[in-house]
């Protein structure tokens, strides 16, 4: 089997194992977006005259052709190809001949991955943002279903001040909108493109227009200079693992919530047992393990980013085959936030609160009372609180010395 930098020697076959790793099977979600970047780099070929009509033609069917195949499960990338780029490549020349060898012409495999990466990128943060936005919409209508029911609210795991299942759940619902914004705004990393700049030095010698090929993928620039490609490398990627670590540490505050509201001591909420699970020892027991498990994975997120923060760090200038790492902790991180929201929603659609089960201590006004008695007679508030407050401790001791 031959790479694209094959000269002939052969490949210890550990070697490649040790290499290639597991990027075969990543570049899988990478082909549609590499098929559309490799065709605009052949239409600037031929618009520079560096490529015949004839030959951009066939480039262009081909790349489209093996593209809908790949969709369609017709094939996939392999170890042996160690890459998506060489399996891309391999299989288009395999189809049109000679001529899929030309569409290699001015870039390097750096610029080619990196160019589907950022393409796959946009998609996905927008995705990401999206599903923010519909987790927090499933809190809002749990808020208009249940919105008006007192909950007490808690300041270090204390009944403290009055809530409500619409404050409650309206909370994360903004903070999530919030997360969903900041997904979005990793778009100015990822708008740059890298078509062009090759292994990081630009192609000597060759007139490309690398305008045309931002406009054709729709960057919102090009990166420049083509020196500063390869040290961006893991900005974007750790910039969206970061958004999603936020995005999880607010899911898993929630989920935490939950699993102390579905405790029996708390009973505030009721979970049907399609979104609960079982145990394999006490029959009747139901658990809401899809809440732990999202409180627990956003250690996962976290763990994602650290280790794409890793990577990068402290490496030289240039092309270095340690950020090929970066996609492992990247893809995962994006996964794990997308399964997480997906099942978040009907989750949420599917729970209900039960006012039966939940008491309010009266002294959880205190703070309102205190309030009310700087605006009835204004003195100040430190006055109002310590009244309060010795009110409150009288009630108790009068209760205390109750028989």
């Amino acid at each position: 089997m031959s790479r694209l930098w094959d000269k002939g020697a052969p490949l210890d076959e550990r070697v490649l194992h040790y290499t290639a790793g597991e990027d075969h099977a990543l570049d899988e979600r990478l082909v549609a977006y590499d098929a559309r970047a490799s065709i605009a780099h052949a239409q600037m070929l031929h618009d520079q005259g560096l490529l015949s009509a004839a030959d951009c033609e066939a480039i262009e069917q081909g790349l489209e052709a093996l593209a809908a195949a790949h969709a369609q499960g017709q094939w996939r990338v392999e170890l042996a190809d160690e890459d998506g780029q060489t399996a891309l490549e391999k299989r288009l020349t395999a189809l049109i001949g000679a001529a899929g060898g030309r569409v290699h012409l001015g870039r390097s495999r750096n610029d080619q991955v990196l160019t589907a990466l950022r393409l796959y990128l946009r998609d996905a943060t927008l995705q990401l943002a999206d599903a923010a936005d519909a987790v927090a919409a499933a809190l809002t209508r749990l808020a208009a279903r249940e919105g008006d029911l007192a909950l007490p609210g808690y300041t270090h795991m204390q009944q403290a001040m009055p809530s409500t299942v619409e404050l409650w759940a309206g909370g994360f619902a903004a903070e999530l909108r919030d997360d969903a914004a900041g997904l979005r705004a990793v778009q100015r990393r990822i708008g740059k493109s890298p078509l062009g700049s090759a292994a990081g030095y630009g192609t000597p010698g060759l007139p490309l227009d690398r305008e045309a090929t931002r406009q054709a993928l729709d960057f919102e620039v090009v990166h420049e200079p083509v020196t500063a490609v390869q040290l961006s490398r893991g900005k974007a990627e750790s910039q969206l693992l970061f958004e999603i670590t936020l995005l999880m540490q607010d899911l898993g505050r929630f989920a935490t919530d939950v699993c102390l509201f579905y405790t029996q001591e708390f009973a505030f909420v009721h979970l049907p047992e399609q979104f609960t699970t079982g145990s394999s020892i006490m029959p009747q027991k139901r658990n809401p393990d899809v809440f732990e498990l999202l409180r627990g994975r956003s250690a996962t997120a976290q763990a994602c980013l650290l280790e794409a923060l890793a990577i990068v760090a402290k490496l030289p200038s240039g092309y270095q085959r340690d950020l090929q790492l970066l996609k492992a902790p990247l893809f995962r991180g994006i996964d794990l936030a997308l399964a997480s929201t997906a099942i978040l929603v009907p989750a949420i659609d599917a729970m209900g609160f039960r006012p039966d089960n939940i008491r309010l201590d009266p002294a959880i006004h205190a703070a309102e009372r205190a309030n009310e008695l700087v605006v009835r007679e204004g003195i100040p508030f430190r006055e109002a609180y310590r009244r309060v407050g010795a009110e409150l401790r009288g009630a108790s001791d009068d209760t205390t010395e109750q028989p």
